[in-house]
C-alpha cells in the first residue's frame, strides 16, 4: 500500500460547498457518493457536479473514489462513463454479488484508475475470494448497514453479527494484496462509540474506516496511525533482530522474523501518514 487510507470520507455528491469544503479536510481519501447519499430527483445533477469538481482538482494528497451507482439502475451506465472520463484514483462499485460484477467495468478501465468494490451483500460475502482477485481492483470497502439489513440482523456494539462477515473480507483482501476498508459507524456525535469500533477494526486488521461526518476523522486517524509506543517497540524489535547474536530477546519474549515484519510494516505506514500530511 503505496498512500494511508486511515480516514475515508463518503461526500454527498450533489452538494457543492461541501465538495469544495473537503480540500482542507484532513482524509486519507474521499469518496464522492452518487449513490445512497444523493436523492434520485438529484442524480443526474450530482453526476455532472462531480465530474466538475474532480476535474478541476485541488484535492490532493487525498486519494479521490467516485461511487456509482449499481449499474442496474438507471443512472449506473452513465455514471460510469463519466467516472472514468475525469480518471478519479477509483471508481467504487456498490453492491457487488460476483467477479461478474466487476468484469466490463475493469476492461473499461484507464491510466492510474482502479476498481474499488463494495462488499454488503450476503452473496457478496460468499464470493468475496472470487471478486478479490479481479484484475485493477485496488480495495474492498465494507458496506455494514446494508449487510445487518439483509441478514436481519440488529446494529450491536460488539457488532457479532457482522464479524465473520468482516473477518471473511479481510482474509480475501490480504490473500489478494488489497486494502480493506471497514463499515461506517452511525452515530457520528457519538465519539466514544466511533474510538471504539475504530480500535475493533484496527485490531483485526482493517486499513482505515469509511466515515460520514468530518467530526470523524481525528479519531479515524489516531487509531489507525501506528503511536509513538508502537514506533519505538518496532525499532527494538529490528534492532535486537538484526545485532543479535543467536536468539533476540526483548523485554523478555523471543523476536522472531514474523515480529520484525510487522515492525517495518507499522514504520513504513508511520513514515507514508508523516509524507501525507508533510511531516
Amino acid at each position: 500500500m503505496s498512500h494511508p487510507y486511515r480516514s475515508v470520507l463518503y461526500l454527498p455528491g450533489s452538494r457543492e460547498r461541501v465538495l469544495e469544503k473537503a480540500k482542507g479536510l484532513q482524509a486519507d481519501a474521499l469518496i464522492f457518493d452518487l449513490e445512497d447519499a444523493v436523492a434520485p430527483d438529484d442524480k443526474i445533477t450530482a453526476r455532472g457536479l462531480v465530474a466538475k469538481m474532480v476535474g478541476a482538482g485541488g484535492y490532493a494528497p487525498r486519494k479521490i473514489l467516485i461511487r456509482i451507482n449499481g449499474l442496474d439502475t438507471v443512472w449506473g451506465a452513465d455514471d460510469l462513463m463519466a467516472a472514468i472520463a475525469e480518471k478519479p484514483d477509483g471508481i467504487l462499485i456498490p453492491k457487488v454479488n460476483s467477479q461478474a460484477d466487476l468484469a466490463m467495468i475493469s476492461a473499461k478501465l484507464q491510466g492510474k484508475t482502479r476498481l474499488w468494490a463494495m462488499v454488503e451483500t450476503p452473496l457478496g460475502i460468499l464470493n468475496v475470494s472470487d471478486i478479490a482477485q479481479t484484475p485493477k481492483l485496488a480495495g474492498l470497502v465494507l458496506g455494514t448497514n446494508d449487510l445487518v439489513k439483509d441478514l436481519f440482523a440488529s446494529h450491536t456494539a460488539d457488532r457479532a453479527a457482522v464479524m465473520t462477515s468482516l473477518s471473511i473480507c479481510l482474509l480475501a483482501a490480504r490473500a489478494n494484496g488489497l486494502i480493506c476498508v471497514d463499515g461506517v459507524y452511525n452515530a457520528f456525535k457519538d465519539e466514544t462509540g466511533l474510538e471504539a469500533e475504530c480500535i475493533q477494526g484496527r485490531d483485526m486488521g482493517f486499513d482505515g474506516k469509511t466515515l460520514i461526518h468530518p467530526a470523524q476523522l481525528d479519531i479515524a486517524n489516531r487509531i489507525f496511525a501506528p503511536n509513538a509506543d508502537d514506533l519505538a517497540l518496532a525499532v527494538r524489535y529490528i534492532e535486537a533482530f538484526e545485532t543479535a547474536d543467536g536468539v533476540a530477546v526483548v523485554d523478555g519474549k523471543i523476536v522472531e522474523n514474523l515480529h520484525v515484519e510487522n515492525a517495518r510494516r507499522l514504520l513504513a505506514k508511520s513514515a507514508k501518514i508523516n509524507k501525507l500530511r508533510g511531516a
